[in-house]
């Protein structure tokens, strides 16, 4: 490895080789990269997989973490992603335990020191990927490749595709996933540490190093493919194995191939065969806890899955490769999301596209054949190695094994990212050994650190909140509904419903098939009173998925706005029979009810809607409203007292509660609750118009007058209360003639 040092002499100053200094760049670098997001907000697929999880939180079983998925959904059940990362979710209940609640920081903070961890781990890793394994006599491994190290890991460390994984807290799977395979694969290093006779191993490394792959898994899935890499390593470093002679040795049947050293090591077909059952163990345990079948994709997530042509999915699959590799090699163009129509299929070779699929496969047929047929064996380790390390943690995102749920992901290129870093290091160094320009060199490679620094501060800043992070995405691609989806989801959030029309309309333009944008749309036109333009848009949402139950109870309440009653209840029903635990649906049924006066049936709706959702206001609210109107004041004060129980702050039931006693001449009980609420919100107009009501009827009159008064200039259009104080004047004014 002394060419490649020798090479890159003039470009990495000797100032930082020290292990202790290179480390302490690397780390630094790492860390004032991605430092812009650690005071970001949970965006994107963090509502989902943190804030609504239910596994981070105290009262799920811990037990429970082994038997669902990363989004907190069972792993038996057909929805589930079947992506099995409890380790990951661990973590996140730990950071919401200390954290004492959903406050992003730490979250964001333990993202960006496990990547810089990662990353000052990344220059062990490339000392012995470029230099090999040596140890001195007491055990400790010498670097013989400092510069080379030190390069590849800075330019890992500031690779900005990474951003996805740092700046999105669910991007943690892949840095936990990437930081034990790392330490699996030093650690089956570590199995030749103390081996003086060429051959031997450690085997308690060795079955370390398997049981942090499979640690690794635990965290992402793609972690056990170390494995693989550990096996690839030992081949050609320890094993000193020449692919090329072998090969030869076999096309031409030379019988010296049954003296190859390696295969006749015992000590190289135990690891071999220890990796093997380990691997095949840890699959099998994976694939019994996922169930009987891979979980389900539609079209949209990966169109070319989905294609009937086997040479169409083949040419769609390898174009989606040369867009990763672009990614690596020019990560200006990033995206939260390339699905909905982000990347068209290619559907004849006559597509301009192709050129993208012959360039990639040009570059890695050059880098294979230089792989196998350098003379130089020290440029041969390495790009095999390099080579190895781009491919091998991709596998499983390459649609060869089974389907994904994406076309491409930043994410999944995390570990694929170190492999591109060394062969880009050895890029530099041929460069430098066939140029005399070495300042030149050295400013190529200052500049390419300092514009992606730059680019990881831009793009960790665009992960800080949804509404930038949405809208970049805007440029990148245009053709992808999603992204005009969330933008639009975004500003409706933010009451922009003219503007959220404006996205929505676009998305379902963009694939009219998106029940989703349908959905929401519908929603909006509902509340601006557009109602045949929703229920439209909602009817074509559930004929083109008929279990879209969020759609056949939106499609109800529109009709019910409509007062198409019968139809109205239907929806309902249906939207139920989807979903069985619907609490919010069950609660709509019972308003349905309500306004067809079939009180006892409103009454189940919303007592269903509270069985499922002890906490859910409103139909506690209804209930009580209801029982109040028709005269059941005792049950309708168990329901009050039932429900401000089970959720003691909340002033509306304080409100309905405090009505209801005063009816039932307890006013002091009654007037308690009013001050209650009050207190909770001081600027509700009907809090104090009734509070003002009860000072009536109890004969507290001056007390009656301020809130009457209190009431009115909160709202002065309020006709009841309006009457009710000009009777309270009257009355004020007979007692003011009596007393004089």
């Amino acid at each position: 490895m002394a060419e490649l040092e020798a090479d890159l002499d003039h470009i990495i100053p000797s100032s930082v080789l020290p292990p202790f200094w290179a480390k302490l760049v690397v780390g630094f670098v790492s860390l004032l990269c991605f430092a812009r997001s650690y005071d970001g907000d949970f965006v994107f697929d963090d509502s989902e997989a943190i804030v609504n999880n239910k596994d981070l939180r105290a009262e799920t079983p811990l037990g429970d973490l082994w038997h669902h998925d990363f989004w907190g959904s069972r792993l038996s059940s057909n929805t589930s992603h079947k992506s099995y990362r409890p380790l990951t979710v661990l973590t996140f209940r730990v950071n919401y335990y200390l954290s004492g609640g959903f406050h992003p920081v730490s979250f964001h903070m333990v993202n960006i020191l496990l990547h810089g961890g990662i990353s000052v781990l990344m220059v062990d890793v490339f000392s012995v990927l470029f230099g090999g394994l040596q140890y001195t006599s007491k055990g400790r491994r010498l670097n013989l490749a400092p510069r080379s190290s030190l390069l590849a890991a800075l330019l890992f460390a500031v690779h900005p595709v990474h951003t996805e994984c740092v700046a999105g807290v669910v991007g943690r799977a892949d840095l936990l996933g990437a930081l034990f395979f790392l330490l699996s694969f030093l650690g089956y290093c570590k199995a030749f540490r103390e081996s003086n006779k060429e051959g031997t191993h450690s085997t308690f490394w060795v079955l370390l190093s398997i049981i942090l792959g499979a640690v690794a898994m635990l965290c992402k899935e793609q972690g056990i493919t170390v494995l693989g890499l550990n096996a690839v390593f030992d081949i050609l470093v320890i094993g000193k194995f020449n692919v090329l002679e072998i090969v030869q040795k076999v096309l031409h049947k030379d019988k010296s191939l049954e003296n190859t050293g390696v295969l006749r090591n015992g000590g190289f077909l135990f690891r071999m065969t220890l990796l093997a059952l380990g691997g095949a163990g840890v699959l099998y345990m994976r694939w019994k806890i996922m169930g009987t079948g891979p979980p389900a994709f539609t079209e949209v997530d990966n169109p070319a899955s989905f294609a009937d042509s086997m040479l169409v999915r083949a040419i769609n699959y390898n174009y989606y490769y040369s867009l990763n590799a672009w990614l690596l090699l020019c990560p200006w163009w990033l995206c939260f999301d390339w699905s909905m129509g982000c990347i068209p299929l290619i559907k004849s070779v006559g597509d301009w596209r192709v050129i993208a699929l012959a360039a990639l496969w040009f570059c890695i047929i050059g880098l294979i054949c230089q792989a196998l047929c350098s003379e130089d064996t020290h440029k041969r380790r390495i790009l095999t190695l390099g080579l190895g390390f781009l491919i091998i943690p991709f596998l499983p995102a390459s649609n060869l094994f089974f389907r994904v749920g994406f076309v491409v992901a930043e994410r999944v290129l995390y570990l694929p990212s170190a492999g591109y870093c060394m062969l880009l290091t050895l890029g530099f160094g041929a460069l430098s050994k066939h140029t005399k320009k070495k300042k030149l060199i050295a400013a190529l490679i200052l500049g390419i650190l300092f514009i992606n620094m730059l680019r990881c501060m831009i793009r960790s800043g665009e992960w800080r909140s949804e509404e930038q992070l949405f809208r970049s995405a805007l440029s990148v691609c245009p053709l992808n509904a999603k992204v005009h989806y969330n933008v639009g989801k975004n500003l409706a959030d933010k009451g922009n419903q003219t503007a959220a029309i404006r996205y929505y309309r676009e998305a379902v333009r963009l694939n009219p098939k998106y029940v989703h944008a349908m959905n929401n749309l519908g929603n909006i036109l509902k509340e601006r009173n557009e109602l045949q333009e929703a229920e439209e848009l909602l009817s074509l949402a559930v004929q083109i998925q008929p279990d879209f139950a969020a759609a056949w109870m939106n499609l109800g309440i529109v009709q019910n706005s409509l007062k198409r009653f019968e139809a109205a209840e239907q929806s309902y029903r249906t939207a139920i029979k989807h979903r069985r635990k619907y609490p919010d649906c069950y609660y709509n049924l019972g308003r349905l009810y309500a306004d067809l006066n079939r009180h006892v049936d409103a009454l189940n709706a919303w007592r269903n809607a509270t069985v499922l959702k002890p906490e859910h206001s409103l139909a506690w609210n209804n209930m009580i409203i209801l029982l109040d109107n028709t005269g059941n004041l005792a049950q309708a004060e168990a329901v009050g007292r039932e429900a401000l129980g089970l959720i003691p702050n909340d002033h509306s039931l304080m409100f309905s509660l405090a009505n209801v006693l005063g009816k039932s001449q307890k006013y002091k009980e009654s007037e308690a609750l009013f001050l209650k609420a009050i207190k909770a919100h001081p600027n509700t107009a009907s809090y104090h118009g009734n509070l003002a009501v009860l000072y009536h009827r109890w004969g507290h009159l001056d007390l009656a007058r301020k809130h009457y008064e209190i009431s009115l200039q909160l709202d002065p259009t309020a006709s009841g209360t309006k009457e009710n104080y000009g009777l309270l004047r009257r009355k004020l004014e007979q007692m003011q003639k009596k007393d004089v």
